[in-house]
């Protein structure tokens, strides 16, 4: 190979190095590119998350979906839902929405929640689809053609086998027998129809019941089934 055809190779050997190097910045460059494009999203949508999360708190129903932490963290509903869920065979998740449900319905209609809970205990033994033959069904064996304006409240009488409208309505009937009868023993007998039994057995077993659940709860005896009748 003479001089000329030297230079010559030299010469394209030194045109391919440029052309690769070249191209090679370029992809480089397109990286770091990308890259930032990508890290300034990131930026941006971590700066937006707080007006996100404040847009989602604001649209309506979004404070009734949310979970009621009060509920799940009060030590007295953990120990009414573990005993029950206990005693009488049901699933823990079931015990804990029978127990938020007692306890709504208690301090809505002016009814100790464990008295309601001790009611289900004896009535239904917490079955909410229980049925007995004169026709009382849920877990409070509410009659429903008897309270057809109560059921009317909460979607009618089709509701009947909805564990909240069940315990809602079943708490409505036990203040208005309390109040009635004037006192939570005879209230209770009412309930049951039972209201010529001198022994006053429905109301004994319900109220040895309430006092299980409240020796489960380890709390000062409730009042409020005592206020009802006022």
């Amino acid at each position: 190979m003479d001089l000329a055809d030297l230079a010559a190779a030299a010469r394209r050997g030194y045109l391919s190095l440029t052309a690769a190097l070249h191209h090679s910045l370029a992809v480089v460059g397109i990286a770091a590119i990308a890259f930032v494009a990508v890290d300034g999203v990131d930026m941006l949508v971590a700066a937006r998350a707080p007006d996100a999360q404040a847009a989602r708190a604001a649209m309506p129903g979004a404070a009734a979906a949310a979970p009621d932490a009060g509920v799940v963290a009060d030590p007295a509903r953990q120990a009414a839902a573990e005993y029950l869920a206990r005693k009488y065979k049901v699933a823990r998740e079931a015990a804990e929405e029978f127990v938020t449900a007692a306890f709504a319905a208690g301090h809505r209609i002016g009814v100790d929640p464990l008295l309601i809970l001790a009611v289900m205990a004896v009535e239904s033994r917490f079955n909410p689809i229980a049925e007995s033959e004169m026709g009382a069904k849920g877990l409070m064996q509410v009659i429903p053609r008897f309270h057809p304006e109560k059921f009317a409240e909460v979607g009618g009488e089709s509701a009947v086998l909805d564990p909240h409208a069940n315990i809602l309505v079943g708490a409505q009937i036990l203040r208005e027998y309390i109040r009635k009868a004037g006192s939570v023993q005879s209230g209770l007998q009412l309930y049951a129809g039972a209201a010529e039994d001198p022994a006053a057995q429905y109301a004994q077993k319900v109220m040895a019941e309430r006092q299980r659940l409240e020796q489960a709860l380890g709390k000062t005896p409730l009042r409020l089934a005592a206020n009802a009748a006022s």
